[in-house]
């Protein structure tokens, strides 16, 4: 599975996000990238992360306005994709204004991680541990306990 995460705003190297989201992708099984943007305008950024969606994937927009599954949950979907022949999975990340509309309509799932609101860059380092939590559900390893 390859799957890229498209987001605005750029991750410090050496920051505490930064090691993080490279010791989940560093257990990884699956080829993730990172593509990034500085924050600019909603345009500018819908633009980039439109054209960040590699042709054929999947696309999961991450938005307050989504909807709020437990990991198991995003697991199975996921899991049904891979099973229908899906081999790339792109999730977006938008920036301090969130998505526009036409972005969200472009989306094959809008996901929510809850209502909170978290700075972009602690959100990469989440969703880096759930695409590594993804793939222990559905490797069936010990690693995600309910």
């Amino acid at each position: 599975m390859k799957v890229t995460i498209a987001a605005i705003g750029k991750c410090k190297k050496n920051s505490p996000e930064a090691e993080i989201i490279k010791e989940y992708l560093k257990r990884s099984k699956w080829d993730v990238q990172i593509k990034e943007k500085d924050n600019s305008n909603q345009e500018d950024e819908a633009k980039f992360l439109n054209g960040a969606i590699p042709l054929g994937a999947k696309v999961i927009v991450l938005d307050e306005r989504g909807e709020n599954l437990k990991s198991a949950e995003l697991a199975e979907r996921i899991g049904n994709w891979l099973n229908n022949g899906c081999s790339e999975i792109c999730f977006l990340i938008g920036g301090a204004d969130g998505h526009l509309q036409e972005t969200r309509d472009r989306a094959d799932m809008v996901l929510s991680f809850g209502r909170l609101t978290l700075p972009h860059i602690l959100m990469r380092a989440v969703l880096s541990e759930q695409i590594y939590r993804i793939q222990t559900i559905l490797a069936g390893h010990p690693y995600h306990r309910e």
